[in-house]
Formats: structure tokens, C-alpha cells, sequence
């Protein structure tokens, strides 16, 4: 049995790309080598130019809420200017890369279009385009593997949580994801006449590693995906964010519950509290009913059952359930559609085939790992 190496770790293959040249670095504490030492304070160890750091949502350090405005500032360890690929600024300007002669990218992705992990690799492949700045992708495991599933998204319904028409599960690595967003030209950029460009994109493996292959993550991708049940339940858990009810931010069980106090009491009762990563949670101080999912066995699809069930218990008590987020978050007004009309999900499942067959057939010609 080989070890998994990381695409940080196949240092051999990317520092010959860097000696003598200024370096850009995208990247949060998620991008650690396997001995945990961050890549960051590996490039300065190794001697090389690292000039800017660009953090996305949540941060450098990872600990900020989902959706708060994060500032730009310095890196206290290294002194490195931080940039902020989040809030106003999702795409790094022209003179934000100035004195730049490449970018790596280094986020740990895990496989779900709503995750913004990959949203602010495509701002900054199509910022590198546009400004002839060759990028490195250091590749990660897909913690959620081969799972292709889901609702693909509609063009007229993209957004940062869901910019490309993919399924929920997307089953591939982010480097793989790169190659599809340059291989199907997504890059748009505003100063070429909405030309589609190709980004100089070049990626960093890891080795012996197969989609099948189980991964936990070292460090928490972000501070509401504590553990690895949440990141198995994160995708089919997502959807309530877009709804009523919580997902248990404001706990420690953060995408494992579920509830609201308008679901019945079946025993389980959790009262959200501000914490790290969720200052007002939603139902801060209430107490919810629902259920715990945090025993049962990893889910291998995109779980429909629990966002229906809480629909009907919700409909009792005639509290608009629905947000607006939620058309986001599912790429269409469909699924809305179908639950609210009382489709099972193997109806819902059964108008996924299509959709979900092409682009497994679209996908194939991006992976790196068969």
C-alpha cells in the first residue's frame, strides 16, 4: 500500500516552477503539508519569493463566519500582505497582482458546488488569465470522493455558492475541477468582451490516490465543518439553509443536526448559542427539534429524506418554510417545486438522470485519478 501524497507534499515537482520568481499564494490553514507544517511557512523555509498572501471566505486562519466580511491585513508570523478574496473584492485586481510572476492555489475543497472553496478558484484562474500569470494548483482528495449526484445548476440561477452548471456533488479533486472550468472555457473575463480565455494553468498531483480512496481531513476546512460526518453530511444537510430550520450552527454538532421549533418533538432538542464561526446563529437562544445524525453510517449520495420530512412536519404549523437561498443553493426553482407539490425522491432522483449522465460524461475527460 502506497502513502497518499499530497500535491503540497510533491515538492520535488513544484519548486523547480518557483526558484527566482515572485510568488502569489491563494491559500488558508487548510493548506498544511502531511508533517503539518503550513505550505506558506515551507516556501519561506525553502527560499522562496512568496510576496502576497489572498485568503477566501472565512479567512487565512479559517475563523471567520460563513459570509462575514473579512478585511485584508498582514500575516503576524510572516509579516505577507493578506489579501481578501471575499466580500467585494472576490476576484483579485490588476494591481493587487502587480510584481506577481505566478499564483498557487491551495484549498482544500470537499466536492459540493455551494462550497465557495471553488468559486474563488475560478475568480482567480480567470484574474491569472487576464493579467498572464501562470497558476499552480496544489491538488487535495476529494473528502467526498467519487460522489457524483444532484440537481444540476441553471445558467440563470448561478451565483458564488453555485457558479457553473454541475451537479451538487461534483466527484472530482479541485485540480481536476480546474482543468473542467479551463477545459469547457467557463472564464469570462469583463475586459475581453466577454470573450471566453484559458488560464496557464498547471496542476501539482497528488500521488497514490484514487477517488475511492477514504480521506479525513487534518484541519477543519472551515469552522462549521468540524469532523468528517459533517463534511459527508454537508451537501444534503446545505439545502436547509435555505429554509427555516438549522443545521446546528451555534453548537458542536455543526451539519449533523438538524431542527427547528416548528418540527416535532421526538425527543431531541438542541438551543443554538453564538460560537466560533456563527456569532447569531439562526434560532440563537431557541430551542429546536429534530433529529441527530451524527451515529448514522456515511451517506454515499445526496440525502433528500431528512430536507422532505422536515417540509411536511413544517407544513402542519403553516410557517413559510422556503427562502430565497434556497433557489441558490439548489441551482433551480425545481426542487422547491417538487417537494412543495409532494414528489417523493425517487421522483426527484428520476428527473436528476439525464442531467447527471452528461455531465459524468462531461467529467471524464478532466479526471486525473481514474
Amino acid at each position: 500500500m502506497y502513502k497518499l501524497v499530497l500535491g503540497a507534499d510533491n515538492s520535488k515537482t513544484y519548486l523547480p516552477l518557483l526558484k527566482g520568481k515572485k510568488v502569489g499564494i491563494v491559500t488558508n490553514q487548510t493548506g498544511i503539508l502531511s508533517n503539518k507544517t503550513h505550505l506558506v511557512d515551507f516556501l519561506i523555509e525553502k527560499k522562496i519569493k512568496l510576496q502576497k498572501i489572498y485568503a477566501p471566505e472565512h479567512g487565512f486562519r479559517g475563523t471567520a463566519d460563513a459570509g462575514e466580511l473579512i478585511k485584508d491585513g498582514k500575516d503576524t508570523k510572516t509579516s505577507l500582505p493578506i489579501v481578501s478574496l471575499y466580500g467585494n473584492n472576490k476576484k483579485p485586481k490588476p494591481e493587487q497582482l502587480a510584481g506577481i510572476d505566478i499564483m498557487i492555489f491551495d484549498l482544500q475543497d470537499v466536492g459540493a458546488r455551494f462550497y465557495t472553496y471553488i468559486s474563488s478558484l475560478h475568480y482567480v484562474m480567470e484574474a491569472c488569465a487576464e493579467n498572464n500569470i501562470p497558476l499552480l494548483v496544489f491538488d487535495r482528495p476529494n473528502p467526498n470522493g467519487g460522489i457524483v449526484d444532484g440537481s444540476i445548476l441553471e445558467k440563470e440561477h448561478s451565483s458564488f455558492v453555485g457558479m457553473h452548471q454541475i451537479p451538487v456533488l461534483h466527484g472530482m479533486t479541485i485540480g481536476e475541477y480546474a482543468k473542467m472550468i479551463n477545459g469547457e472555457k467557463w472564464l469570462h473575463p469583463s475586459t475581453n468582451s466577454g470573450q471566453a480565455v484559458q488560464c496557464n494553468l498547471t496542476i501539482i498531483p497528488c500521488l497514490n490516490y484514487k477517488h475511492e480512496s477514504s480521506y479525513s481531513l487534518p484541519v477543519k476546512p472551515s469552522p462549521n465543518l468540524p469532523n468528517d460526518q459533517a463534511i459527508n453530511l454537508y451537501a444534503s444537510l446545505c439545502f436547509f439553509e435555505g429554509t427555516n430550520v438549522s443545521v446546528g450552527r451555534g453548537t458542536e454538532k455543526q451539519f449533523q443536526i438538524y431542527g427547528s421549533p416548528y418540527l416535532n418533538n421526538n425527543g431531541f432538542s438542541f438551543t443554538p448559542k453564538p460560537n466560533l464561526g456563527a456569532k447569531d446563529p439562526v434560532w440563537n437562544g431557541k430551542e429546536c427539534f429534530g433529529e441527530d445524525l451524527t451515529k448514522i453510517e456515511k451517506v454515499k449520495r445526496l440525502e433528500l429524506k431528512w430536507l422532505i420530512k422536515a417540509y411536511k412536519e413544517n407544513a402542519q404549523t403553516k410557517t413559510p418554510f422556503f427562502n430565497d437561498f434556497f433557489t441558490k443553493l439548489a441551482g433551480t426553482k425545481k426542487l422547491q417545486q417538487q417537494i412543495e407539490s409532494g414528489a417523493s425522491e425517487t421522483e426527484i432522483r428520476k428527473s436528476w438522470e439525464k442531467g447527471l449522465k452528461d455531465f459524468k460524461e462531461t467529467r471524464k475527460k478532466y479526471l486525473l485519478y481514474n
